[in-house]
């Protein structure tokens, strides 16, 4: 009968454990890869918190960030097992790899929710915030994100450039523009006192469809993501199931 030293350095052995390893690898540049887009959502994107009412878009980062960093851990212990040979080890790395697992598909229903409560938020809200709290006192968060807004998605008003007639502030008697200067194609002082197409974005439509479209793409991506890291996570618990049958029982 071979010994315990000769069967864990057989070839199928080894090469589980080169496999698990790279696994391993993968993993955590999967879960790299989840926390730096929620850090990016966070800190590139994070003006357009202030035009929405819910916490559902800062919420989603956070959860990101948090995801990324459990998937990290999960490469670590899953490192640990393998390198150390340890049943017990593995079978804690297997569980960590099948709740990570189920959250997605959890995480994956609530993105979708997620993108229907921010779809009619943004129909409901997103005209009446900019036309209420535009450049008013207090409120030069959502001024900023709205200059960053038109001139990012190259849009004017909600809906259309008329939203802007309803504007608090352009109807200020002091204002003498018909839209904010962030709607010119090429942004001065004073530009928005001329609101024909050649100067501002009067024919590319309104920013609440383009945003949509923002966060959809977003989703679209994220779902990607989780759809690649569903994969390998089913590749890695097939070989930890693999490498643990190899394995002898731990002696105590």
């Amino acid at each position: 009968m071979e010994t315990y030293d000769e069967k864990t350095n057989t070839c199928g052995m080894i090469c589980l454990k080169y496999l698990l390893l790279t696994f391993n690898l993968l993993f955590w540049l999967a879960g790299g890869m989840v926390m730096a887009v929620g850090v990016w959502t966070l800190v590139e994107k994070s003006d357009y918190i202030s035009l929405l009412n819910s916490t559902y878009y800062s919420a989603s980062a956070y959860i990101l960030i948090a995801a990324g960093a459990i998937v990290v851990f999960t490469g670590i212990v899953g490192c640990c097992a393998t390198l150390k040979e340890m049943r017990s080890l593995l079978i804690v790395y297997f569980i960590l790899l099948l709740c990570i697992f189920l959250l997605e598909i959890v995480a994956g229903v609530l993105a979708y929710i997620q993108y229907q409560e921010l779809d009619k938020e943004l129909q409901h809200n997103l005209k009446e915030t900019m036309v209420q709290k535009y450049q008013q006192s207090g409120e030069e968060s959502i001024t900023s994100a709205v200059d960053k807004l038109q001139q990012e998605f190259k849009c004017c008003g909600s809906n259309s450039s008329s939203d802007w007639s309803d504007s608090v502030w352009i109807l200020t008697p002091s204002n003498d523009r018909l839209v904010p200067d962030s709607c010119c194609k090429t942004p001065s002082n004073l530009c928005g006192r001329r609101d024909h197409p050649s100067n501002i974005y009067k024919v590319e439509g309104g920013c609440i469809t383009k945003l949509e479209t923002f966060i959809l793409s977003q989703l679209q991506i994220l779902g990607a993501v989780a759809i690649g890291i569903a994969f390998l996570q089913l590749v890695g618990m097939i070989l930890v199931c693999c490498l643990y049958r190899s394995l002898k029982e731990e002696s105590y």
